[in-house]
């Protein structure tokens, strides 16, 4: 992802560049966060081995892995004790605020909120696999719409395309009926990456 100089500045080209060594990028390519300010770099793959996603460097490498969770345990109570007004949620560890936070997406963008302690900690003691996810790069997707409630191990840059996916096709008061089909969509390709 380019900052606002790089985008201003940049020879217009038609491929992404590696933003930390200008290589040109495909499509599909590797992300490393900054957890200090949350920002994440596209990179190519040679770059993208230079760091780990345990933190020893300032960046750290996204993880590609989407796993379903069928078996996670959530009741409504404990739904409702996150205090998260959408049916959609990202909730991860983050290494700079030492707590656990939920991102969920908004018709203007990322909506932060720090869950109360209390309450994840009855979430994790129902499902342990979730210990075990990596700080600031990846974290569960709750996703509770319509009836449907699904649960994915998903790293960060998904839940950003998520973000990005709800602001761009978000209409009027209620989100209309396009978001709604680019839910379901980004859903769909969510179980099939999972399998």
């Amino acid at each position: 992802m380019k900052t606002a100089i790089q985008k201003n500045t940049a020879p217009t080209s038609p491929a992404e560049a590696c933003d930390m060594c200008h290589t040109a990028l495909a499509e599909s390519h590797h992300h490393v966060l900054d957890p200090a300010i949350r920002k994440l770099e596209c990179v190519c793959d040679a770059c993208a081995i230079l760091f780990s996603s345990q933190g020893q460097t300032k960046y750290r490498r996204v993880p590609r892995r989407i796993r379903a969770l069928d078996k996670f345990a959530l009741t409504e109570e404990q739904w409702d004790s996150l205090q998260i007004p959408i049916g959609i949620a990202f909730l991860f560890h983050s290494s700079r605020d030492r707590r656990v936070v939920a991102m969920y997406p908004s018709p203007g963008g990322g909506i932060e909120s720090q869950l109360p302690m209390d309450a994840w900690a009855d979430i994790e003691a129902a499902n342990p696999q979730i210990g075990r996810l990596d700080y600031d790069v990846e974290g569960i997707l709750i996703y509770r719409m319509a009836g449907i409630h699904k649960y994915f191990v998903i790293p960060v840059d998904e839940c950003f395309r998520l973000i990005g996916l709800v602001r761009l096709h978000w209409k009027g008061f209620t989100g209309g009926a396009a978001v709604r089909k680019e839910l379901q969509s980004y859903m769909d390709a969510l179980e099939r990456k999972a399998r």
